[in-house]
């Protein structure tokens, strides 16, 4: 009698593995598709990223590829404090793997990070974590970026103006930054609250509006609403954004540049500011010219500048994307019951 009625729930739950299984070979064809457009448009870069591994100081590429390393360690990091507060933990590892798979999708198909975040959640509830805790990992980490953003941000404007280098348009900048990254995460606690109560009239004449609102409410209260557990996840995203800011570092040591600690932070944040305030997908041209900027603001030779820039897209942007292509199809594989 059991055997039959888990033969019965077995067949039932077919159409929907089909059905998923459909999905994630569509997208997983869609974003090597991408990939491959990706890596023809920007070969040039690619190219020059070459060339400059071959000339820079081995030592201080080998730092700058274990401070990457560390960003995408502390990314998993915070999700696996969510999940472990939600009480359904994953292993590291396998978390670890899934920040290099997130980071292909986010920038082979550049939508404001909603690839990535598709397949995060996806992962997850295919890792068997609730619905739930995997939005809540997804809306804290959105809350914990921002956050630590706004910090970083007022750490730029402190040191440029204690070091005379501020101006209006930088000042602007960073001011106007600092409104929508206050901003984000007051409206991620907003969209929250509002999945959880009946929504307007008017909103819920749209299915697709009910739907997404529906998932956002999923997330736990007690979760998305624990300001300590907040607080350590923006601690541990600040920590990633110093491992970037070490990473412009080493980038210029690595080329033999000798330049101000605070050059490769500022040169490194305000380029990021550029990205997220910009247009521009994947931050492509801005990043470099903002980073350009800020470094000869800090007395870096112009040639100097660009190499490092290059080399340190080249970390951050490039070389992940080889294990992430690798990975993205093992994380849209179902996962064996």
């Amino acid at each position: 009698m059991m055997a039959r009625r888990k033969d019965s729930a077995g067949a039932a739950q077919q159409p929907d593995r089909g059905i998923g299984a459909h999905w994630r070979n569509w997208l997983l064809a869609a974003l090597l598709v991408a990939a491959l457009a990706v890596a023809i448009l920007h070969w040039g870069d690619v190219k020059k990223f070459a060339a400059l591994l071959a000339t820079a100081e081995p030592l201080w590429l080998i730092v700058a590829g274990l401070l990457q390393l560390a960003t995408y360690f502390g990314l998993s990091a915070q999700w696996w404090l969510v999940l472990r507060q939600g009480r359904t933990p994953e292993p590291h590892a396998e978390l670890f793997r899934l920040t290099f798979a997130k980071h292909f999708a986010d920038q082979v198909v550049p939508t404001a990070g909603m690839s990535g975040n598709v397949l995060l959640v996806d992962r997850l509830v295919n890792l068997g974590v609730p619905r739930g805790n995997a939005v809540a990992a997804l809306l804290l980490q959105v809350i914990a970026y921002y956050l630590s953003y706004s910090l970083g941000a007022f750490a730029v404007l402190v040191d440029l103006w204690w070091k005379h280098r501020s101006s209006a348009l930088l000042d602007g900048a960073v001011l106007l930054f600092l409104v929508v990254s206050a901003g984000i995460p007051a409206l991620t606690l907003w969209l929250h609250r509002r999945g959880q109560e009946k929504l307007p009239h008017w909103l819920g004449r749209w299915s697709k509006a009910r739907s997404f609102f529906a998932l956002v409410g999923e997330a736990p209260r007690e979760l998305i609403r624990d300001p300590r557990l907040i607080a350590w996840l923006t601690l541990l995203n600040l920590a990633v954004f110093a491992a970037d800011a070490a990473t412009m570092q080493a980038c210029l040591r690595a080329l033999g540049v000798h330049a101000p600690l605070s050059a490769g932070y500022v040169a490194f944040m305000m380029a990021s500011i550029a990205v997220i305030l910009g247009p521009i997908p994947m931050g492509l041209g801005s990043f470099e010219a903002v980073s350009i900027a800020m470094l000869r603001l800090f007395g870096v030779p112009f040639e100097a500048a660009l190499s490092a820039t290059l080399l340190f897209r080249g970390f951050t942007l490039w070389l992940p994307l080889l294990p992430g292509g690798l990975l993205m199809r093992r994380e849209l594989r179902p996962v064996e019951a």
